[in-house]
């Protein structure tokens, strides 16, 4: 059985980077994020945000206190420097805070503050009616399918990575 895409292209054997039918998902992936962005920091900049802030504070909500710096990096599929550097503007700016993690002495937990939660629930409310035109004429069930579709496709990619393999 050939590759996927070995059907989808031309015979010739001088094939462009281009032809491989996941490079175009790739970059519609690409572009969505770079929208997502931009609407994003629009959206959430009167609350003091950017992307990233709400971003991490999103997983710090879905964590409900029980996830360290490391922990959310890892949901989130980033660097832990990355996500560190932001947790500590937030912290800076008043909205997380730290506990004591009983399974670590030196990773605390990152949580939210009351001004944390109150600027989180302010941003997810001027979100919905974004996400409700983003997924507006797509039914509930293909949204599911492309959401298991894109966590499908993650986890391949997390797994050629970890095992430093690009077969």
């Amino acid at each position: 059985m050939l590759p996927i895409w070995q059907d989808a292209v031309m015979t010739d054997d001088a094939r462009s980077p281009f032809d491989h039918p996941a490079n175009a998902l790739v970059l519609e992936v690409f572009r969505l994020n770079g929208a997502l962005i931009r609407c994003g920091d629009a959206l959430v900049k009167p609350l003091g945000l950017t992307s990233a802030r709400w971003q991490v504070l999103g997983s710090i909500a879905h964590g409900r206190g029980t996830f360290s710096v490391a922990r959310l990096a890892d949901n989130m599929g980033l660097a832990r420097q990355s996500v560190q550097r932001i947790v500590d503007e937030l912290a800076e700016a008043g909205l997380v805070g730290f506990e004591p993690n009983p399974a670590h002495k030196r990773a605390k937990l990152v949580v939210m503050t009351p001004r944390g939660q109150r600027v989180f629930v302010r941003a997810t409310e001027l979100w919905r009616p974004i996400a409700d035109a983003m997924a507006g004429g797509l039914a509930l069930r293909e949204l599911r399918k492309t959401t298991d579709n894109l966590a499908a496709l993650r986890g391949r990619l997390e797994d050629q990575a970890d095992n430093g393999s690009s077969e």
